[in-house]
This record gives structure tokens, C-alpha cells and sequence, in this order.
């Protein structure tokens, strides 16, 4: 296991103009970088960085388009990445995105990354648990 800290609230860098920007709000656009660390503990050890954008794609907000990269700093993978794409239903309790790519120990990777909220302390940050199955050469 995996956890993805991430700070709240997020805040929006682009959107519609005249529209209220958040995250049900078709066209809003995050950007974030957030550590991920071994286990939900704030002391756990880092593993990577999570960073990368959503945008809002669906006409009704349910949706997000998710674009990242795992940018591994622990000393093991260190430089290495995992490329994170696919669609965010943003009212299923675990959502499920494809590992389209990898670089460095984990090039040519593909596979799926599953989250799930692990912790929410609102107006504070939340911790994203993740689970990651891939197949790359070695």
C-alpha cells in the first residue's frame, strides 16, 4: 500500500470564465504535487511524488480526466516514473485509472492504479490510499 497525501482544499487553476470553479464544475482544472508515502501515517517514509492535473470532464461534474506522473524519490526507484491516466468517477468510494507508461526500473509499465479516501479531515487534507498492479521490463 501506497498513500497519496493530499492537501485540502484544492485549489483551481483554470475553468470557464463567468462559472463558479470547483470540483464538480465542468472545465475546472487542477494542478497538484502531492508526496505519497509508504502507509497513511504523516511520518511514513516517501516513496514519490504525485504530480500531475484533473480536469473536470463530464458535463455533469461526476467525472474527471486524470493525468499524472509517480515520480519515485525513495532510493530504490529513484527517477523512475509511472504515468497515470484515465477517467475519475468522483462518486465511486474506489476509483480505478490505467498505468499507461513507466520510465527508468519501470519502463514500458502498463497496468491499473485503484484509490480509495483512507482519511478526510475536511478543510485539511485528506489521505488517498493506492494500490498499483504492472507488468514492465525489466
Amino acid at each position: 500500500m501506497m498513500s497519496q497525501k493530499v492537501k485540502m482544499p484544492l485549489f483551481p487553476v483554470a475553468g470557464i470564465p463567468g462559472k463558479l470553479w470547483s470540483s464538480t464544475q465542468f472545465g475546472t482544472v487542477y494542478v497538484h504535487d502531492d508526496p505519497i508515502t509508504e502507509g497513511p501515517d504523516p511520518n511514513s517514509a516517501p516513496v514519490a511524488r504525485a504530480q500531475g492535473m484533473h480536469v473536470v470532464a463530464s458535463s455533469d461534474g461526476t467525472s474527471s480526466l486524470v493525468m499524472m506522473s509517480f515520480v519515485f524519490t525513495n532510493e530504490a526507484y529513484s527517477g523512475s516514473t509511472l504515468q497515470i491516466y484515465g477517467t475519475n468517477r468522483q462518486n465511486e468510494a474506489v476509483r480505478e485509472v490505467a498505468v499507461i507508461a513507466g520510465t527508468g526500473k519501470f519502463r514500458s509499465a502498463s497496468g491499473y492504479a485503484m484509490f480509495q479516501k483512507y482519511i478526510d479531515v475536511p478543510d485539511a487534507y485528506s489521505v488517498i490510499q493506492c494500490y498499483i498492479s504492472i507488468h514492465y521490463n525489466i
